[in-house]
């Protein structure tokens, strides 16, 4: 008798049924899902509401290529807060990842874009998604790097630097006349081109093939990397919340299946471009930008091509005719979601600082502000020099300039003063002169002074928190021997404000002219009042240290000038062969000038010197490369801080230089501590002596209240004149 078939005890793993899947399998097209995109993050609305929500987002999604469909799902009679969207091609599909991933919709809805093929392979394909569930992702622990500042801890108050030679780096501290000391073992192969600090010193950059490398803390540990092949600049936002990079290499995405694609930052909306905005806390790209056409055939690239506003909350990119703002609290997108249209704009500048204009409210925040310049386009269309206010882009005062050659822009470091540079010619062309538009940002109107020279001016700085400049002027541009002086360092001072005046207007005056200079580059000290005028040359270098406020007596020149605060007198002249850079620290006491064998390989090395321009370091070192303080972030001082340091600035100036003796002479150090030493043990065996007697009752009392003060006036004849009066 035959055994009864069981079904369930056949093995279909042993069954080829190869046969029937060929002769019943559906091919899928190639491509099905090539056309689709899905949507996450859109309006959950009524379903009556539906058709016009439809409408919004076929008209948004239409700016990508032609919509074939868009599957806007319901429930419970609400939209579902997602869609699906059909294009006519995939190239439209791509457009949309890159154009509209991540826009925002309203306040409240983002639109969050991915191609459909994408949610195939990345969740239905993922051969390590084992289970429909959702996994919640690991979050590595928290890494301490430790207290980014500790530098500003020092108790003697001393600054670092960067001593960069051949391929070795070192971060040292500044001990003036003595070798400096280091702060961590120098690192060779530390960066593969240079090192820049960022504006407040909290990080140091290096760099290196494929992007940036950011460190910090006590021993400059490695915070973050920025992945960009082939950077070669960089900038920083003032508060270092960001960073900026630029590379002549466009973003090109791994493939899907290469092991760098995990880790690579960028994303398809990246693609093809050259210049990003990180944000430097999570080190991720913030947004990125292709370059215009005029930058991409350019030679001369101009950095940075990103400008901030002094909080970080905005900044701006020029373009052809037009400037591109971007509100950096709105993920980057444009001020009101379009350029600023300027005919053939050629320059702008942020103000350093929020600006409180006449007509600002007391309690209001301060302005921001950003001035632009045009030149002339025609016969009939004047050069023009404005300001603009941000964010509603009008335009508050606009000054129309003719014959013009070209124009700088030189905002003071409080915002109170713009000046533009104007270098004009005469209507034959043949002559060209400067000159010097002041805007009185502050004042009521904003008034403009302007201040003509017949000469050209090569270079202006403006006095840290004041209001003089200094400028470099040639006085004879038709001369074409280097081997003859012409230029000539100029010294303004406004006149103080007369008590009686209702405004605050002020007027410029030339105090001091000193002629017959080489010089080209001018560096005022970071607290004002000191300031080098130097000679950066091929041959010889030069150096000359003045002093705005000198002590002494006014020579004939300046003694005329009654109502101008300044006494320009020259300190020192340093000849300094090879020099190819300046550089103030943060606090103005120390300057360092250097020889770079970036520029040439004479005499390379470094040289400090204090701010009246005695000599305290002078350093060769083959092979150097570069120099750089470490800045440090805005005083926390108050301004009654301040006032009460410089009531007693004498005590602490004697603390100060007894530092400096004992760091100067071994001998005289020994000889200072060995004085403490005694003084400790005299005031620890009176404080022993005192308590001695105090347990014996035997200390002296002296009850002053019961006290009766006496006070004898002695008068005595000095003269005696006796006078007949008729």
């Amino acid at each position: 008798m035959s055994e009864e078939f069981n079904e369930a005890d056949v093995n279909l793993d042993e069954i080829d049924f190869s046969d029937l899947e060929e002769k019943y399998s559906v091919k899928q097209p190639a491509n099905l899902l090539a056309k689709y995109v899905i949507v996450d993050g859109a309006p959950i609305a009524p379903e009556s509401k539906a058709p016009m929500l439809k409408k919004v987002l076929t008209k948004l999604f239409s700016q990508c290529g032609e919509v074939a469909d868009m599957f806007l799902p319901t429930e419970d009679e609400k939209t579902k807060g997602y869609l699906i969207v059909e294009f006519k091609n995939a190239q439209s599909v791509d457009l949309a990842v890159k154009q509209l991933n991540g826009k925002k919709l309203d306040v409240k809805h983002r639109l969050l874009v991915n191609k459909l093929s994408d949610v195939e392979k990345y969740v239905l394909n993922n051969k390590n998604n084992s289970s429909n569930e959702f996994v919640e992702p690991e979050i590595p622990p928290f890494q301490s790097h430790g207290y980014l500042k500790s530098w500003l801890q020092d108790p003697a108050g001393r600054d670092q630097f960067i001593l960069h030679h051949n391929d070795v780096v070192g971060v040292y501290w500044n001990k003036k006349q003595s070798d400096p000391e280091p702060v961590i073992e120098p690192r060779a192969h530390w960066t593969s081109a240079f090192m820049k600090f960022s504006p407040k010193g909290t990080y140091l950059f290096s760099m290196f093939p494929n992007g940036i490398q950011c460190w910090g803390g006590s021993d400059f540990q490695r915070i973050k990397r920025f992945i960009h092949p082939g950077v070669r600049l960089i900038d920083f936002s003032p508060n270092e919340n960001y960073l900026v990079t630029l590379s002549p290499e466009p973003i090109v995405l791994p493939p899907d299946d290469h092991p760098a694609r995990a880790e690579y930052p960028f994303g398809p909306e990246n693609e093809g471009h050259k210049l990003v905005i990180w944000d430097l806390k999570t080190g991720l790209p913030a947004r990125s930008f292709g370059l215009p056409p005029n930058l991409e055939k350019s030679n001369n690239m101009i950095w940075p091509l990103v400008k901030w506003s002094h909080d970080d909350k905005y900044c701006a990119r020029m373009g052809p005719d037009a400037l591109a703002i971007y509100d950096s609290s709105d993920d980057f997108q444009l001020l009101e979601k379009k350029l600023v249209k300027i005919e053939g704009i050629a320059d702008f500048e942020f103000a350093p600082t929020g600006v409180r204009l006449s007509s600002t409210k007391k309690n209001d925040e301060p302005e921001h502000l950003l001035a632009f310049y045009t030149p002339e386009l025609s016969s009939n269309q004047s050069a023009k020099a404005s300001v603009m206010q941000i964010p509603s882009k009008k335009v508050i005062r606009t000054v129309n300039l003719i014959q013009v050659n070209n124009c700088k822009l030189h905002w003071q470091d409080q915002s109170k003063l713009l000046c533009v540079q104007v270098d004009r010619h005469t209507k034959s062309k043949k002559t060209v002169f400067t000159n010097l538009e002041i805007f009185q940002i502050t004042e009521k109107g904003i008034p403009v002074e302007n201040i003509e020279l017949k000469e050209l001016v090569l270079n202006f700085q403006w006095e840290p928190k004041g209001e003089r400049f200094v400028c470099i002027t040639d006085t004879d541009v038709t001369n074409d021997n280097i081997s003859i002086p012409t230029n000539a360092i100029n010294f303004f001072c406004p006149e103080e404000a007369n008590k009686k005046s209702v405004t605050d207007l002020k007027h410029w005056h030339l105090v001091k002219k000193f002629e017959k200079k080489f010089c080209n580059v001018i560096s005022f000290s970071p607290i004002g009042r000191f300031v080098i005028v130097g000679s950066i040359r091929k041959v010889n270098g030069e150096l000359g240290f003045y002093d705005f406020d000198y002590d002494g007596e006014k020579d004939k020149d300046q003694a005329k000038f009654k109502f101008c605060h300044a006494n320009v007198k020259s300190l020192f002249n340093h000849e300094y062969g090879g020099l190819t850079n300046i550089e103030w620290e943060s606090s103005g006491r120390f300057v360092a000038c250097w020889s770079s064998a970036w520029k040439h390989k004479a005499e390379n090395g470094y040289r400090i010197y204090d701010m009246v321009g005695r000599l305290l370091r002078n350093e060769l070192i083959d092979g150097f490369r570069e120099f750089a303080w470490r800045p440090r972030p805005p005083t926390l001082l108050t301004g009654g801080d301040k006032k009460k340091i410089r009531k007693n600035l004498k005590e602490f100036s004697a603390q100060f230089e007894e530092q400096d003796a004992m760091e100067a002479d071994a001998e005289v150090r020994d000889q200072i501590l060995a004085y403490r030493k005694l003084m400790d043990e005299w005031y620890s065996w009176r404080e022993q002596i005192h308590e001695k007697l105090s347990s014996l009752n035997l200390t002296s009392h002296q009850d002053s209240k019961n006290n009766e003060v006496i006070e004898e006036i002695k008068e005595e004849i000095l003269e005696e004149r006796e006078e007949i009066i008729e």
